[in-house]
C-alpha cells in the first residue's frame, strides 16, 4: 500500500512539474528549474543536465546552471562516459555502483566536490533526436535506483526536452525580433508596419517626424494617409493583390514636401497570402528639385545653342555653294576643305542639340500628351532605314527584317520612330566589326508586342548593363569623347516606354552581341491605358 501511495504521489508531482515547465520560456530559468525538479521527481540527492551541441556533437553543461568554472568547461563526446553512452544508445542507464563501471570518470566529482555513488542517466529525446542527457545522482535514503525511477525520470526528461526546445525557439525568435526592431527603429527612412486592413503594428520615429505625427499616434494608417492621397487611393492599396506598389505624397504648404512611399506585402510563405504591409516613406523633395533644375538647365542650354548653330550651318552652306560655283573658282582647296568641315561638324552639333531638346521635352511630357494610333512596325522600320542608310556609306551593314514586323502596335508613332531609330543607330555605331549584322523581329506575348533589335557587336559587360539607361552614359574603354552622341539614346527609349506603360529589356554577352527588346501595348483599351506593366 505504501508503494502505491508513493507512486501516486510521484505521478502527481510529475503532472505538476509538467505544468510548471510548460510555462517557462526563459531558457536559463528553465534549465535551473529542470535540475531542481529532477531531484524531486527521481527522489535523488542531486541532478545534472548536459545538453548536446548540434555542431560539435558534444555534451556540455550550460553556463546558466552556475556550475564551477572547471566543471562548466567539461565536454563529453557521444559515447564517452555514462552520459555519452546514454546519448549514443538513446536508452536509459541505471548504475547503482559507479565505481565498478569502467565508463565512470571521477573527474567531475573531483572538480565539484560531490561524491557520486549511483546514478540514472536518461537521454532527452524530441522527434527522434537526442538534445541532451538528464542524470539523477544518489537516491535519497541510500537505496538503489529502480526501473520505476527510470520510467518516471524518462517521462520528466521527455517533458523537459519539449520545454527546452520551445524555450530555445522562443529565445531565437525574440533575438530576431530584437534585431528587426533595432533595424526598423534606426532606419533613416520612415517605416510603418500594418495589418492588411491598415491597422498599425509598428511605426518608427523617422515616419512620425516625416509625416508630422508628433501628437497621439493613429491606430489606422488611413487616418493620416486619407487626407494626403485620398480615401480611394488608400483603399485601392489595401485591397490590391500586388506584392509591391508605390505612390507619391505632395504637400504644398507651409513648405513643399514630396514623399515617395513604397508598399510591400509581407507573407509567411513565398507564394502565400499577405499577412501584413510594410510602408516605407522617403523624402524625395531635394531629388525632385535637383531633377527639375537639371531639366531647366538642359532646356535653356539647348535653346541657347540652337540659334547660333542655325546661323553657322546656314551661312557655311551658302559659302560652300559660292566656292564650289563659278564665283569660287579662285578659292583655295584648303578653304573649300575648311568650309566642308565647318558645315559637317555644325550639322552634327545641331543634331546633338536637337536630340537634347527632344529628351528634355520627353521628360516634361505627360501621359495624356501622347498621340497614340495603330502603327505597323515594318513600315516604320523601312522608313527609318531610308534615312539612316546614307550615313552608313562605306560600312558593311546588313539589316534583316522578320516577316513578323507586319504586326501593329498602339503607340505614339513619332516617339516610337525615334525609339527604333536610336536602337538601330546604336546597333551600328558601337559595332567595330567589319561586317555589321542587325536583325529586327517581333513577337506577341499576351496583350503586349515585343520588338527585338539584335546585333553582332561587342556586347555589354555585365557591370555596365544597369548603367546604360542612365542619362549621358556611354561605354568607352577610355573616356576620349570619340563616340558620337550625348549618351541619351537608351535613356530616351526608357522614358518613352515608361510613358506608354511599356518596358525595356537588354540581353547581352561580351563578344556575342546584344538584343534590346521593347515591350508595348498591342491594342487600345477602353480606358485608354494598358493593363499593367509587362513582366521583364
Amino acid at each position: 500500500m505504501g508503494n502505491e501511495t508513493e507512486s501516486k504521489s510521484r505521478l502527481e508531482v510529475l503532472l505538476e512539474v509538467g505544468k510548471l515547465l510548460s510555462g517557462k520560456l526563459d531558457l536559463a530559468d528553465l534549465l535551473r528549474a529542470v535540475i531542481h525538479l529532477a531531484t524531486k521527481v527521481a527522489q535523488a540527492e542531486r541532478a545534472s543536465l548536459l545538453l548536446l551541441d548540434p555542431e560539435t556533437r558534444e555534451l556540455y553543461f550550460d553556463v546558466a546552471l552556475g556550475l564551477p568554472e572547471e566543471t562548466a568547461k567539461t565536454r563529453l563526446k557521444i559515447g564517452q562516459g555514462i552520459a555519452g553512452a546514454a546519448a549514443k544508445s538513446g536508452e536509459p542507464l541505471i548504475i547503482n555502483d559507479v565505481a565498478k563501471d569502467p565508463r565512470w570518470s571521477p573527474d567531475i566529482d573531483q572538480k565539484s566536490g560531490f561524491k557520486t555513488r549511483s546514478l540514472v542517466a536518461v537521454p532527452m529525446i524530441i522527434k527522434g533526436r537526442v538534445v541532451g542527457v538528464l542524470e539523477a545522482l544518489n537516491r535519497l535514503g541510500g537505496g538503489p535506483f529502480t526501473e520505476e525511477d527510470v520510467d518516471i525520470l524518462a517521462s520528466f526528461a521527455s517533458q523537459s526536452a519539449v520545454a527546452i526546445e520551445n524555450a530555445r525557439l522562443f529565445s531565437s525568435l525574440q533575438e530576431e525580433k530584437n534585431k528587426l526592431q533595432m533595424v526598423f527603429t534606426n532606419m533613416k527612412e520612415g517605416a510603418v508596419l500594418t495589418h492588411t486592413n491598415g491597422q498599425i503594428v509598428l511605426i518608427n520615429s523617422a515616419a512620425r517626424t516625416l509625416l508630422g505625427l508628433t501628437a497621439s499616434l493613429p491606430t489606422q494608417i488611413q487616418e493620416f494617409l486619407n487626407p494626403l492621397v485620398g480615401e480611394v487611393g488608400v483603399g485601392q492599396i489595401l485591397n490590391s493583390l500586388k506584392k509591391e506598389m508605390s505612390f507619391e505624397i505632395i504637400r504644398q504648404r507651409p513648405k513643399k514636401l514630396i514623399v515617395n512611399c513604397a508598399v510591400n506585402a509581407i507573407a509567411v510563405q513565398k507564394e502565400g497570402p499577405a499577412r501584413g504591409l510594410l510602408w516605407v516613406f522617403r523624402d524625395v523633395t531635394a531629388e525632385k528639385r535637383e531633377e527639375k533644375l537639371k531639366q531647366n538647365f538642359l532646356s535653356l542650354i539647348s535653346h541657347k545653342l540652337k540659334t547660333p548653330l542655325s546661323s553657322i550651318t546656314g551661312f557655311s552652306h551658302l559659302l560652300l555653294e559660292d566656292v564650289e560655283g563659278a564665283a569660287g573658282a579662285k578659292a583655295l582647296e584648303s578653304q573649300k576643305k575648311a568650309l566642308h568641315i565647318i558645315n559637317e561638324q555644325g550639322k552634327k552639333l545641331a543634331l546633338l542639340v536637337q536630340k537634347l531638346l527632344d529628351f528634355t521635352r520627353m521628360e516634361e511630357m505627360e501621359v495624356g500628351d501622347l498621340k497614340r494610333s495603330h502603327t505597323e512596325i515594318e513600315v516604320m522600320i523601312k522608313r527609318l532605314l531610308e534615312k539612316l542608310e546614307p550615313g552608313w556609306k562605306g560600312k558593311s551593314v546588313q539589316v534583316v527584317l522578320s516577316p513578323s514586323l507586319k504586326q501593329k502596335v498602339f503607340a505614339d508613332a513619332d516617339l516610337l520612330e525615334e525609339v527604333l531609330g536610336n536602337l538601330l543607330e546604336n546597333a551600328v555605331k558601337f559595332n567595330l566589326k567589319p561586317e555589321k549584322r542587325v536583325s529586327v523581329s517581333c513577337a506577341l506575348q499576351g496583350p503586349w508586342v515585343h520588338v527585338r533589335v539584335s546585333d553582332n557587336g561587342p556586347g555589354i559587360p555585365p557591370e555596365e548593363k544597369d548603367k546604360i539607361v542612365e542619362k549621358f552614359y556611354q561605354i568607352e574603354e577610355t573616356f576620349t569623347g570619340q563616340v558620337e552622341g550625348w549618351g541619351l539614346g537608351l535613356a530616351f527609349v526608357k522614358k518613352v516606354l515608361e510613358k506608354h506603360m511599356g518596358a525595356l529589356d537588354v540581353e547581352s554577352m561580351v563578344d556575342r552581341g546584344t538584343t534590346v527588346t521593347i515591350k508595348l501595348p498591342l491594342v487600345e483599351e477602353e480606358s485608354g491605358r494598358s493593363s499593367g506593366v509587362p513582366e521583364i
